[in-house]
């Protein structure tokens, strides 16, 4: 994994382990249920016990999320969102936390406005940096270069089918933490959490990840304890998204403090 003292990531990571737990990743996308509503959601997932939000940018083939995020994905979609919003959304909710905010995007965005244009644009507006669920190490120079150059988080997955030589690249061009998936296929919240998980967590730090964090599949407060044992930090979305839908920012922060035992 890449050393960066500044990685906004891996401080909130390390902070949360200085109080003896695993990091709270909550995930939202973009501009849903609209801006303004997303924004004041981002804010209440912090507030209530987030130590990193993900904003996940809306893409027309989200070949990795769940039926819940891609229903959410598809409605920001058709009111005609601009990619420009999310910069707006970062941002919003940096200024008014001072929290670690990555963008999940599948690359394609990225590589359509050009690597280092969009690191740009996101350090601008107080990104820590990006996951990118579709990309490999071995394909991400562009991307690499980018982030470097503006000091950014880049965050590769690694899953419990990666070979060692695939786990081993992913844990050293990472910045900030590995992406572990504790199961195969789309997001979405279950009743339990694969053992896979915690070998991906095993192989990853074997590998040299100095954190990872595990996501896909996390939807109680049991996983988030379950899940906390042994990773670095746990990622929370579809749970975080049907709370959103159902009930608005106030639902979002009431799901957080749940989640993150403060409730």
């Amino acid at each position: 994994m890449t050393p960066t003292p500044q990685s906004k990531s891996a401080a909130a990571i390390d902070a949360a382990a200085g109080e003896g737990r695993s990091a709270f990743i909550g995930y939202l996308p973009a501009g849903y249920p609209d801006k303004e509503t997303s924004i004041q959601a981002a804010i209440a997932l912090i507030e209530n016990g987030a130590d990193i939000l993900e904003v996940g940018i809306p893409y027309s083939d989200p070949v990795m999320d769940g039926p819940v995020i891609q229903q959410a994905t598809t409605e920001v979609l058709a009111r005609g969102f601009r990619i420009s919003e999310v910069f707006d959304i970062v941002k919003a909710v940096t200024d008014a936390t001072g929290a670690a905010v990555l963008v999940m995007t599948y690359y394609n965005l990225i590589d359509r406005m050009g690597a280092e244009e969009f690191a740009r644009r996101l350090v601008e507006a107080g990104g820590a940096g990006a996951i990118t669920p579709d990309l490999i190490p071995d394909e991400a120079q562009d991307w690499i270069a980018a982030t470097d150059k503006y000091g950014l988080d880049r965050v590769f997955l690694s899953a419990p089918t990666s070979s060692p030589e695939r786990t081993q690249l992913v844990a050293q061009a990472s910045r900030g933490f590995v992406y572990g998936v504790s199961i195969m296929g789309v997001t979405g919240a279950r009743d339990s959490v694969s053992d896979l998980a915690a070998q991906v967590v095993r192989a990853s730090k074997a590998a040299g990840a100095q954190r990872v964090c595990v996501g896909l599949g996390v939807s109680a407060r049991s996983h988030v304890e379950e899940i906390g044992s042994y990773a670095d930090g746990v990622i929370v979305g579809t749970a975080l998204v049907t709370a959103l839908r159902d009930g608005g920012a106030e639902a979002v922060g009431q799901l957080a403090r749940e989640l993150s035992g403060k409730s």
